[in-house]
């Protein structure tokens, strides 16, 4: 779906009309072939969606309405912005996804009011999920943290419950399993999509309200309040960033990365270790003005 100009790109455009929405879908067909990718130098990590890294995501941030795709440069960084167009203000919620082509799509879950929706990257229709969906407050992919071969979407319930939604190869979800039994409420960001304690399975990133940042360690298990071991505590001060999003192996070393703006637009990168006593490398700092303006970035 988001990919460079010279990649045919669809994107929902959301309309409000009256208390229904209803979702449009747009293909804009480029000069380049229909499936080129530009990462080759990932194919391989990208070619076993089954594996939780290292896979390289691309960074999407909306700001005005607009949706802008930044692509790993492959060394740890960003490359300019594409800008991928309006009509996303309705959106509520955005979840990256790599479900669709065997696992190299970017695909998209997004929220309007309590619908879900999933987009993939090619194709010709977004297809609805479901609603009943603002019953959660905090949507997050995860990657393969239940142990299939799709990637999962983690959800914290307005009661402080915590479920996994795990992932089918057509963007459909199965039943929801119980992974957090109530607190999460005293999170206020989630991340994942990777290894961070270097065992081989999926963890979660979540970030309390007093800025402390801790890993959950996923266990591989699809068991109800058994998918996540105990947390491991990275630090504080994590409450200076606005935003703290996993897009995979950024820097191309084999570990999944974590990526944060904060409030005065600076963009940075903390590279993960792989090691659970020490997941994450000082940071490096890759954009230097305007990443506050976005209002979400995922």
């Amino acid at each position: 779906m988001f990919r460079h100009l010279s990649r045919p790109v669809r994107r929902a455009v959301i309309y409000a009309v009256g208390f229904a929405i209803a979702i449009a879908t747009v293909l804009v067909a480029r000069a380049a072939p229909p499936f080129r990718d530009d990462r080759a130098d990932n194919a391989a990590a990208q070619a076993t969606q089954a594996a939780p890294g290292p896979v390289m995501f691309p960074l999407f941030g909306r700001k005005a309405g607009r949706l802008y795709d930044y692509e790993p440069k492959g060394t740890g960084g960003v490359k300019p912005l594409v800008d991928m167009g309006g009509g996303w203000a309705e959106v509520n919620t955005f979840v990256q996804a790599n479900v669709s082509e065997y696992g190299n799509g970017n695909d998209l879950y997004h929220r309007a009011g309590g619908t879900l929706y999933y987009t993939a990257e090619h194709g010709n229709d977004t297809k609805v999920i479901g609603g009943g969906w603002d019953q959660y407050s905090l949507l997050v992919s995860v990657g393969n943290m239940g142990g299939t071969t799709d990637p999962d979407i983690v959800a914290r319930h307005t009661d402080g419950t915590l479920w996994l939604y795990q992932g089918k190869a057509d963007g459909t979800l199965v039943a929801r399993i119980r992974i957090g039994t109530a607190g999460w409420n005293g999170m206020n960001a989630l991340a994942g999509r990777g290894d961070y304690t270097g065992d081989g399975k999926a963890d979660l990133i979540a970030r309390g309200t007093d800025g402390t940042l801790y890993i959950y360690p996923g266990t591989g298990n699809a068991v109800q309040d058994a998918a996540l071991g105990s947390r491991i505590t990275v630090g504080k001060g994590w409450e200076a960033y606005k935003s703290i999003v996993s897009s995979g192996d950024n820097d191309g070393d084999g570990k999944t990365d974590l990526i944060a703006n904060d409030s005065a637009g600076s963009l940075w990168l903390f590279k993960g270790t792989g090691n659970a006593t020490a997941p994450f490398a000082p940071r490096v700092q890759i954009g230097t003005s305007g990443w506050a303006s976005f209002d979400t970035l995922f």
